[in-house]
């Protein structure tokens, strides 16, 4: 099943974007807040990830992560959501979240370059990218809340 949603994300992508060989420009960006349970609000201005050509690429080829953006791939509604590290040179924090705003699962400073893939282990809304190292250092956990308007949560 993981295996089909990457390929079926492969099909989806333009050549181009396969064949890409430096980082996608900037994408629109959007404000973003998560909530820690202790009700800790972090803000972060992430790019938005819409398309499958958008998504393909994602953060491939860019050096680093401010520590208050990220990229939030809107998967349009909740589905298993595999990810991998093809081309990204940058460690992330991989938030998948459901469509409620809820973080399902984290995971923590991936292995860059690596094709290893790295699942939602449930339906989610959308994937947050995220600087290494971001979720330990701001106490975010399963659980916490999403705040961003394709959860239907934005203030």
């Amino acid at each position: 099943m993981r295996r089909r949603s990457i390929l079926g994300l492969l099909a989806l992508a333009p050549a181009a974007a396969l064949a890409q060989e430096g980082p996608q420009p900037k994408l629109p960006a959007e404000p973003l807040v998560i909530v820690t349970r202790d009700g800790k609000r972090h803000e972060f201005q992430v790019e938005m990830a819409i398309d499958p050509g958008q998504q393909m690429v994602g953060l491939m080829f860019r050096p680093s992560v401010a520590p208050n953006e990220g990229m939030l791939f809107d998967w349009g509604q909740p589905r298993e959501s595999s990810m991998w590290m093809r081309n990204t040179i940058a460690s992330l924090d991989m938030l998948f979240i459901t469509q409620e705003g809820r973080v399902l699962r984290i995971a923590e400073r991936t292995v860059p370059r690596s094709l290893a893939t790295i699942s939602s282990n449930g339906p989610v809304r959308a994937t947050l990218e995220l600087a290494a190292g971001t979720a330990e250092r701001l106490g975010i956990r399963v659980g916490d809340r999403v705040e961003q308007r394709i959860f239907g949560t934005a203030r």
